[in-house]
């Protein structure tokens, strides 16, 4: 009975959400308060039904239901309990529920913090927030039910794809589905401005620590992936432009235009159709990602569906939802205030250069991922676009975007004499320059992307500190959205050193080791102690014993893993890492060579934990920003 009643738990929440979608934007429409009251109830009872559908679906996989055809598929009677509870998003019916149930909590929120709104205002944004939760739950409903049955019951399940059997997958989704769901407020708030016919500045500073959220957990979610990419598939790479990375990487890009963008929006009410249109695209982009990879037109170790026939609802669902969007934003942008002018060197010109930037990194991406699409569709042949195209030209955008950062924060509002500004920042590029210089010289290999990492990281992270002691200096104190993009600076500053240092100065060598012999690598050597075998819950691992050295002293016992899983015997590769501040040591064991020899892969990674914490900066940064109490004041002055 628990499956029939997460399909009633669904359907029922399909009803209230077209509810909240259709009678408070006739309400709004109308100015009739009784059928825009009927917004926060409506959400509030989506999340309860859609929470308990996923409840009861997890409740299948912890009970191990066999008669579910999405348990079936995606458990068994070995798999760890803890990967139970996560099987539940490990495929593609779980997972939209999953990003389902994170929109309805956004929607919630929105509900329950926006007392201090225009009732005609949040019965708007909540109807935009109904029909997208209208949309997704018809998609689950009628081409990806989770709850199907299996008649009769299997009598055991095919298992969780080992790929996922892994602690970063257990959070990694989420926090990505967070990410994206959360710019469906933005979206949701351009499109009641659309509809209203202007932009207040009392909507555009409570929406925006809303952004700054999506944004960060958004940032999080990507480390997560790039991270278990790293140790989980056995290759020492962090980043390896996946359609699918590619996916979550293009509205990351425009989430960062749009925090900037509203900033000066609501502050100096410049360019607010751009914003309108970045914050269409943030969410317009988020629901690309999500048909890219559930529609099964990509192949990639990160997808987690296979079925085209699934892709048409939701193209469908994108042509209605981005090309109405664009039809409004198209009738209705023409309309708006243009906002304060500005001269050529001013704050307002170094954020739009940012977002240009920004919009032009994407616009690439969004090429180089979906040419190949496009052309095997028109038989134009079979193209594979990768690394050499999206690194060069994604590199050309982000050094101008580089040597911008410093520059926007020192910059006056509206008007600013360049002198100021060179005085200000030449001491501290020469400094730069110079440490780019001795990395140059210094390097062991890859000497100039050394430099231009570590000149670039010190351009940032100097600049940025130089507007931290001018603030101090002049005000005494810096506010939190004002700490909130320091932190976001110089997380940047670390990434870049990460990212750069990385791909210059990698070493890697794959040698056939037998037991007792040792491969050097500069200062390391590593001793193969041999391989046993290990006894998993579900899988038989071969383990290596890898003894590494430095200078002749014991650093670490590393086990590199191969694990045939005992479901299908899909085999994976566990490196033995050895992690460190300024390097890492990576071994994979790869296939046995017979006569007691075996494949082996070790790398160096210099600085390679930089690029989380990187990240881990710039999403700390987002958050930050996102809790300045300017932020919780809604200002009676309007901006038309």
């Amino acid at each position: 009975m628990l499956p029939e009643l997460g399909q009633v738990l669904m359907a029922l929440a399909l009803l209230v959400s077209a509810v909240q979608a259709l009678l408070p934007l006739a309400g709004a429409h109308r100015n009739d308060p009784r059928l825009m009251a009927v917004a926060r109830p409506a959400s509030y009872a989506m999340l309860a039904l859609v929470g308990g559908a996923f409840a009861l679906l997890t409740w299948a996989f912890v009970s191990q239901d066999f008669s579910v055809r999405y348990v079936a598929t995606n458990s068994n009677s070995l798999l760890p309990m803890v990967y139970r509870y996560t099987a539940v998003w490990g495929s593609h019916e779980g997972s939209l529920l999953l990003w389902v149930l994170v929109l309805c909590v956004w929607n919630a929120l929105v509900a329950a913090l926006s007392g201090n709104l225009p009732q005609a205002v949040v019965a708007r944004v909540l109807g935009v927030l109904g029909i997208v939760g209208c949309g997704f739950l018809a998609f689950l409903i009628f081409t990806s039910n989770p709850f199907e049955r299996l008649l009769p019951a299997a009598m055991e399940g095919r298992d969780l794809n080992p790929l996922l059997q892994d602690p970063g997958m257990i959070i990694h989704p989420p926090m990505q589905y967070v990410g994206w769901a959360g710019f469906s407020v933005p979206f949701a708030f351009a499109i009641a401005a659309l509809l209203d016919g202007h932009i207040d500045a009392r909507w555009l500073r409570w929406v925006r620590p809303w952004t700054n959220v999506a944004w960060a957990f958004l940032t999080v979610g990507i480390a997560l992936g790039s991270w278990w990419a790293y140790y989980e598939l056995g290759w020492g790479g962090w980043w390896f432009w996946d359609p699918v990375e590619n996916a979550a990487f293009m509205p990351w890009l425009v989430g960062a235009a749009l925090i900037h963008s509203q900033a000066v929006t609501e502050k100096r009410g410049s360019f607010p159709g751009w914003t309108l249109l970045l914050a269409i695209a943030a969410f317009s982009l988020s629901l690309m990602g999500t048909f890219l990879v559930r529609s099964g037109v990509l192949t990639s170790v990160h997808a987690f569906a296979a079925d085209p026939s699934r892709g048409l609802f939701i193209l469908v669902f994108l042509g209605l939802v981005i090309g109405g969007s664009l039809l409004l934003y198209a009738l209705r942008a023409g309309r708006l205030d243009p906002g304060a002018g500005f001269q050529p060197v001013s704050r307002e010109t170094l954020l739009l250069l940012n977002n240009l930037l920004l919009a032009s990194a994407c616009a690439m991406i969004l090429l180089g991922t979906l040419y190949p699409l496009l052309a095997d569709a028109l038989d134009l042949g079979k193209i594979s676009v990768g690394p050499p195209y999206f690194g060069l030209l994604f590199f050309v955008l982000m050094a101008p975007l580089l040597a911008l950062v410093p520059l926007g924060p020192l910059a006056r509002w509206q008007r600013e004499q360049p002198s100021k500004l060179a005085a200000a920042l030449l001491p501290w590029l020469g400094v730069a320059l110079g440490a780019g210089v001795a990395a140059y010289f210094t390097a062991p290999q890859g000497a100039w992307k050394t430099a231009l990492g570590v000149a670039g990281a010190a351009w940032v992270g100097l600049g940025t500190l130089r507007f931290v002691w001018a603030r101090l200096r002049n005000s005494g104190r810096l506010t939190a959205e004002m700490w909130g993009m320091v932190l976001a600076h110089l997380g940047l500053a670390v990434f870049v050193v990460g990212a750069l240092l990385v791909e210059a100065q990698n070493v890697q060598r794959e040698v056939a080791l037998k037991p007792g012999q040792t491969l050097e690598v500069g200062r390391h050597a590593f001793l193969f102690q041999g391989v046993d075998q290990l006894q998993g819950p579900n899988y038989l691992a071969d383990r290596g014993h890898v003894q590494v050295l430095r200078d002749g002293r014991a650093l670490a016992l590393l086990h590199p893993e191969k694990r045939a899983y005992a479901s299908g015997g899909q085999v994976m590769t566990e490196a033995g890492i050895r992690p460190g501040v300024t390097a890492d040591v990576y071994v994979a064991l790869g296939e046995s060579l017979g006569d007691g020899a075996w494949a082996v892969r070790v790398h160096i990674k210099p600085f390679v934990r930089w690029i989380w914490g990187g990240a881990a900066l710039m999403a700390l940064g987002g958050l930050v920003a996102a809790g300045d109490r300017r932020f919780r004041r809604v200002s009676k002055e309007k901006t038309a």
